[in-house]
């Protein structure tokens, strides 16, 4: 009997077909030195038997006996046919990459593979935006057309794209559209009833001013693209300062905000970045009992004019 045999190693999920022992006695050819040596042979390459017996250096008669076994238990295969010195010679291969018993109980349902990708604390922060296996939310980017009190125009609508990516990794799309623009979001007045993620700064996304006064680390309130006050007079104001901020939202906490945005369109990009390129790193520190919120700088390292490198600048956790 085979399966796929499943592993998380490092924080990463993967998958090998195994072939199950069903009898005591299939056990004792496989843990047997010559055929165990044999198995492990003809995993890098198919081989026939003289090469076998060559290689492990054993009589070319105890490579047929072992590869004769090792054939009536499955673990290894004829690939091909070779014509050697004016002969046919068979070649084998090892078919399978893991070897078990298995017990009739102990099952636990794997409900989605893709999650072992993810770190456990990126699993965490959008766990509340997750239910049942789907993405249970709204993303929302500001308007590329004028609009809102500054009559501005959004440029970093298209990061969400990222972002919904990297979302599709670890959970399924539900069956109504989760991306919104900022003023569709307004007249629809989902901001207190839906969980949002909120893409682009307070200037240029409507639904991230609605909620830019609550942010643990927020944008200033006089002049937006000025830059961002942390606690105690802290300030970020370099057009790269990227802000994540996660808190339950002030109108109604059975839902939760999430702003991903800049100072500046690059700042927005860094933000995008550290969350889904190295969101283990930065979400260390992440409590999901508390508002939180974390300031970072991006940097193109060589420099081909990508954001390709990330520092954590600033957190707050209130």
């Amino acid at each position: 009997m085979n399966k796929n045999l499943v592993y998380t190693l490092d924080e990463n999920t993967f998958t090998k077909e195994i072939l199950i022992l069903e009898k005591p006695g299939e056990m004792r050819i496989l843990s047997n030195p010559i055929a165990w040596k044999i198995v492990n042979l003809l995993a890098s390459r198919p081989m026939y038997p003289a090469q076998i017996a060559k290689e492990l250096k054993i009589y070319e008669q105890s490579a047929y006996y072992y590869i004769k076994k090792l054939l009536t238990i499955r673990a290894i295969g004829q690939v091909e046919t070779s014509f050697v010195r004016g002969g046919t010679a068979k070649l084998y291969k090892t078919e399978f990459a893991a070897f078990g018993i298995e017990m009739n109980w102990g099952e636990k349902k794997f409900e989605n593979l893709k999650n072992g990708k993810i770190s456990s604390k990126v699993q965490t922060f959008f766990g509340d935006f997750i239910d049942d296996g789907l993405f249970n939310g709204t993303i929302v980017v500001g308007s590329p057309d004028p609009h809102g009190p500054y009559r501005s125009s959004a440029r970093d609508g298209h990061y969400a794209a990222q972002l919904a990516f990297f979302l599709g990794s670890f959970c399924s799309l539900p069956q109504n559209f989760v991306v919104k623009l900022d003023v569709d979001a307004k007249s629809e007045k989902i901001s207190r009833t839906e969980n949002i993620i909120s893409v682009g700064g307070p200037g240029t996304n409507i639904i991230t001013s609605e909620f830019n006064r609550y942010l643990p680390i927020r944008f200033d309130e006089t002049n937006f693209w000025s830059g961002l006050i942390a606690p105690y007079g802290r300030t970020h104001t370099l057009d790269n300062h990227g802000l994540i901020a996660k808190i339950k939202n002030p109108f109604s906490e059975k839902v939760n905000i999430v702003i991903i945005a800049g100072v500046r369109s690059a700042g927005t990009k860094s933000a995008i970045i550290a969350l889904t390129n190295h969101g283990n790193e930065i979400l260390k520190k992440f409590n999901q009992d508390n508002n939180w919120a974390l300031v970072v700088q991006g940097f193109d390292m060589d420099s081909d004019g990508k954001i390709d490198n990330i520092d954590i600048v600033d957190e707050v956790s209130t």
